[in-house]
């Protein structure tokens, strides 16, 4: 992690450099290029050096002092552009203002060349202490210790014989898929991957079928190699030479001690022509490990089998690149399976004592399925007295704290650390950020995104946009098992995802060791470390005494705070020096305005207030320059001031209301300040109201927008908003929302040129007709229509659009038929038709819809019968039926009749009738 910190900083002092050439002296320049230069030279031990750092203090020692003189040099360059870069307009009053400062700046100029030159002799120092070190504990530049890593790695197969000892529940059903891929009638040599997080037993899993009798017998030759992230080609093959010899009963050949890769592999590869073999790769991590290896295995027709245990999905799914090839992938257990499991180690039996059922329960909820949590915790909880339920109640409390010990948890906490060590530096600092959020949150994908980016921690990268780097970053710790996506939408967008119980004790502890995140679930601030960094507030919090604590924060994240005392307290908080503040996130807050001291942030980048109950946004505003995020949903802000407009980094302005009325809702957005064109740098707008031709004709300008919303819109709108659509050739997202149920939205003008990357578009308002570039949307994922009231049939327009997933036709059409012809909409998977009153029936013909999961009726007068051909819909897992006939729910019910012939099938339907104010939902 401290690689990680000064790699960042190594960044921000080489942009210092080049954009404070002409605010820096001589003198302070070159110091400051010294203190890179030796943190350059310093970085390549850094990662080897924490490899090492649990065993050695002095190690342990010396990469925490890096770490703050990072931290602190961080601080001390972000004063100077506080001090010295503030933005002032042209006029009299201002150079005044300027001379003034200049002169009240010498001190400050000379406060910060002391600081720094203080910086400098604390490098000098710790360089000194590295190159000492380098020798004393034979620490390389690059590359990991094989020691090291080897230790912990010897745990990962002990572990593998503790969950086969421990009679693992829940393995039958894996098991018995797993062999019958293996033992499958493909002649062609097969690779069958097993990929999961670390602890889920993929190792006992494939041991098991390994040491299958059933198995066993099919193959002439079986060989297990442990790949793992030391893996060293020479080795691994000169490993599996030995046991292949062994399978024969033959000595190894002495020549080949002397090979080298190429001929070690030939030789392998000549050893296994022509015989049935099965080779286990244990715990492959990287791709690049497969390809050296795979050329050892001949692609006889013998029906051989190489099966491959994985962290890592696209390892996985890398080393199964032939059709017969088959990734299976590790679940988590069930809540009765894990319970079972539990009982079983920690009483010897599945009885628990009454008394300690609550508290054995709340302790397995931590462990989430996962075997090797639940099979340590229930280790340590079978030494414990069954009559002190106290004690029990303190391992629930200190859960964290026993994974920072020795013993069976420890060993929890090793096991899942090989994934985090295996990371880049960037990817470290994302996923111990996830320790901001409490247990079992549903984390937006959007908003954590976000806050990296706002924290820095996301690299540039060249043909890449900022947010499709952190993007990027998201699905790498998804593709290593790190993070779990909570849920899809249904373009197969990560929505929602979520972190491991076990996972987030692990980085709480690494996060408070490298003093990145500080976290309070309450209490008295006094307990915090001196000079945190961040802090996440999951608690009300009462005393802010203590203010220099709080002298280096960078980010307070707060999590819906509902205290009333919350809004002097939070002042109370900011006013305490907190200059060097970057993220402020206080959704949900019980906020009625923004305290005057949020104005003074001059480094403030994103700033979340929504679902707070602030109504205005002050004109002060225009000081926070470096604002990039501003999140106002959800919030009572209608208007925003002209002041806005200072905001030239500004990429992301979020102010809108989704209001409920009924069965519908509407949206409201902002009134925007004329020349709101200026914030070129918007790449998303949510959602400004239309009052004018100006406001038309300035979203042209966004020519960086990604996501547009735009509400209010006339009639007389229509041509001025396409010609400006034309411009914006960035466009993925698009909502536009008439101003009201009644207004037509015209928007049969071409749009030159087509926005071709559109992926979402929504219409809120009337319709002549489908606007005709909407065919040539040919990435258009999800499109929604509201009160269209179309007299042709839309479907005529949408079957066309080939990656079509998702349609919502609310009020949207006047006809009496719905037509779905074979053959169209070959990839759509949800279908909403919401109040279509003239609607008397729905065909589906045989091979339309072949992917839809989810159908939705509601409020439509079809004569109380279901579509015609519903039958066909293979796939369908969930139909949603509101507002129906009783008569009509009745006879579906009825196993007898035609009706609930047509979808015996479908797992799940809901039945819903609008009662009193609200939806009354029951299961059929």
């Amino acid at each position: 992690m401290a690689e990680s910190v000064v790699a960042f900083l190594l960044n921000e002092l080489s942009a210092f450099l080049h954009d404070q050439i002409t605010n820096l002296g001589g003198g302070l320049k070159q110091e400051i290029q010294f203190i890179r230069d030796e943190l350059g030279s310093m970085r390549a031990f850094l990662r080897d050096a924490e490899a090492k750092e649990d065993d050695v203090s002095e190690l342990q020692e010396w990469i925490r002092q890096v770490r703050e003189v990072a931290y602190d040099t961080e601080d001390v360059l972000d004063e100077f552009i506080m001090r010295f870069s503030r933005y002032h307009p042209d006029g009299f009053c201002s150079r005044a203002r300027k001379i003034y400062c200049s002169i009240k700046n010498i001190r400050a100029r000379r406060d910060i060349s002391s600081k720094i030159r203080s910086i400098k002799s604390r490098v000098e120092y710790i360089s000194a202490r590295h190159k000492r070190y380098q020798s004393i504990y034979s620490i390389s530049k690059g590359g990991s210790s094989y020691v090291e890593v080897e230790n912990v790695e010897s745990l990962i197969r002990g572990n593998a014989i503790l969950l086969e000892d421990a009679n693992l529940v829940g393995i039958a059903e894996p098991k018995r898929e797993l062999i019958l891929q293996i033992l499958d009638d493909s002649p062609t040599l097969k690779v069958v991957s097993v990929v999961g997080m670390g602890g889920l037993g993929k190792t006992t899993l494939v041991k098991r079928v390994y040491e299958d009798t059933t198995v066993k017998r099919q193959f002439q030759i079986h060989a297990w190699l442990t790949i793992s992230q030391t893996f060293h080609m020479k080795a691994a093959l000169k490993d599996l030479i030995q046991q292949l010899y062994n399978e024969i009963g033959e000595p190894v050949p002495q020549q080949v001690e002397s090979m080298d890769g190429d001929k070690l592999r030939a030789f392998v590869k000549d050893f296994l022509q022509e015989k049935r073999y099965i080779i286990v790769l244990d715990d492959l991590w990287k791709l690049d490990s497969w390809e050296a290896i795979k050329y050892a295995f001949p692609e006889s027709n013998c029906g051989s089998r190489i099966t491959i245990t994985t962290r890592i999905t696209d390892t996985a799914s890398g080393s199964c690149t032939k059709s017969n090839d088959c990734l299976q992938k590790m679940k988590f257990l069930s809540s009765e399976e894990s319970w079972t499991l539990f009982c079983n180690i920690t009483f010897g039996d599945n009885c628990c004592p009454p008394h300690l059922e609550d508290i054995s329960r709340r302790i397995l909820k931590k462990c989430e399925g996962l075997p090797l949590a639940i099979i340590s915790i229930s280790g340590v909880l079978a030494l414990k007295k069954k009559s002190k339920l106290e004690e029990w109640e303190m391992i629930l409390r200190s859960l964290g704290g026993e994974m920072e010990g020795i013993g069976k948890l420890e060993r929890v906490k090793k096991i899942l650390f090989l994934s985090y060590n295996d990371l880049p530096f960037f990817l470290q600092s994302c996923l111990l950020y996830m320790s901001t959020y409490p247990e079992d949150f549903k984390i937006t994908a959007n908003e954590l995104i976000k806050q990296w980016i706002a924290e820095g921690f996301i690299l540039e990268r060249e043909g890449m946009t900022i947010v499709e780097v952190a993007m990027g970053y998201l699905n790498e710790l998804i593709n290593r098992s790190l993070i779990q996506v909570a849920e899809f939408g249904y373009d197969g967008s990560i929505r929602y995802c979520r972190i491991h119980d076990i996972l987030r004790e692990i980085i709480l502890i690494k996060s408070r060791e490298q003093n990145l995140v500080t976290v309070s679930t309450g209490g008295d601030c006094s307990r915090f470390p001196n000079n945190i960094r961040r802090l996440a507030i999951h608690g009300f919090i009462e005393d802010y005494h203590e203010y220099n604590r709080f002298r280096h924060l960078r980010s307070l994240i707060i999590f819906t705070h509902t205290n009333p005392l919350f809004e002097s307290s939070l002042s109370k908080l900011l006013s305490g020096a907190l200059k060097l503040l970057t993220v402020l996130h206080l959704e949900g807050a019980e906020l009625k305005s923004i305290p005057d001291e949020v104005f003074r942030l001059f480094h403030l980048r994103y700033l979340n207030l929504s679902n707070t109950s602030v109504e205005s946004v002050p004109k002060s505003i225009g000081k926070l320059q470096n604002l990039e995020y501003l999140n106002l949903i959800g919030s009572n802000v209608m208007e925003l001031p002209i002041c806005i407009l200072k905001l030239r980094k500004l990429r992301e302005l979020l102010v809108y209301h989704q209001g409920n009325y009924s069965k519908n809702y509407e949206i409201r957005g902002f009134k925007a300040p004329r020349e709101i064109g200026r914030l070129r740098s918007l790449q998303v707008l949510y959602s400004i109201d239309i009052d004018n031709d100006k406001i038309v004709r300035d979203i042209a300008k966004f020519t960086q927008l990604r996501e547009l919303s735009i509400t209010k819109l006339s009639r007389e709108d229509g041509k001025e908003l396409c010609s400006s659509l034309g411009k914006l050739t960035n466009l993925r997202k698009l909502y536009l929302i008439s101003i009201k149920e009644d207004e037509i939205l015209d928007l049969n003008h071409p749009i030159s040129p087509i926005p071709q990357f559109l992926q979402v578009l929504e219409l809120r308002g009337r319709l002549e007709k489908v606007p005709r570039w909407v065919h040539s949307l040919q990435c258009l994922s999800i499109i929604y229509m509201f009160g269209s009231r179309l007299r042709e049939d839309p479907l005529e327009s949408l079957q066309g659009l080939p990656n079509l997933v998702d349609i919502v036709l609310n009020k949207a059409y006047e006809g009496k038929k719905l037509y779905f012809k074979a053959g169209g909409f070959q990839k759509l998977k949800r279908l909403e038709v919401t109040r279509l009153q003239q609607l008397k029936s729905v065909t589906v013909e045989k091979g339309a819809l072949p992917y839809l999961q989810f159908l939705v009726i509601a409020d439509c007068n079809l004569v109380n019968e279901l579509p015609w051909g519903i039958e066909n819909l293979n796939k369908l897992q969930c139909l949603e039926l509101y507002d129906m006939d009783n008569e009509f729910i009745m006879s579906l019910q009825d196993k007898g009749s035609e009706e609930y012939q047509k979808v015996a099938g479908i797992p799940e339907i809901l039945i819903a009738n609008w009662i009193d104010g609200k939806w009354d939902k029951r299961y059929l």
